[in-house]
C-alpha cells in the first residue's frame, strides 16, 4: 500500500488533539504528517507518532509548500472556508468537521 501525506488543520485544538490520538491508534500508512495551526501555535513542538513535529502556521504560502493527500480540518468554519479549497485545488481529499460546507450540494456530507 502506498504511503500518504496527511495534514491536520487545527492540530493544537481539542478536536485536533483527538485527531492525533485516533491517528496514533490507527497506524495508517502515512509518510509525512503536517500539523497546521494558528500563528499563535506555530513553532510549537508536538510529540506525535514517536517523533517531534513542529506546528506549521496555517498560511496559503505554507499550504502550497507541501503535497498532501488528505487534509483533516478541525479549525472552524471561517478557517475551512479559506483553506479547504486551497488544499482541494492541490488534489487533497478534505475532511472538515465544521458546518461550513453542510448545505453545499457539491460537497458530500459524511456522518460517521
Amino acid at each position: 500500500m502506498r504511503k500518504i501525506n496527511l495534514a491536520v488543520v487545527g492540530a493544537t485544538g481539542m478536536v485536533g488533539n483527538k485527531f492525533l490520538e485516533v491517528l496514533t491508534e490507527r497506524k495508517l500508512p502515512v509518510e509525512n504528517y503536517y500539523l497546521f495551526a494558528s500563528a499563535k501555535s506555530a513553532g510549537k513542538v508536538i510529540d506525535f507518532m514517536g517523533k517531534p513535529h513542529t506546528v506549521i502556521e496555517l498560511t496559503e504560502e505554507n499550504v502550497k509548500k507541501v503535497k498532501v493527500d488528505i487534509a483533516l480540518f478541525s479549525a472552524g468554519g471561517s478557517v475551512s472556508k479559506v483553506f479547504a479549497p486551497i488544499f482541494a485545488s492541490q488534489g487533497a481529499i478534505v475532511v472538515d468537521n465544521s458546518s461550513q460546507w453542510r448545505m453545499d450540494k457539491d460537497v458530500p456530507l459524511v456522518v460517521p
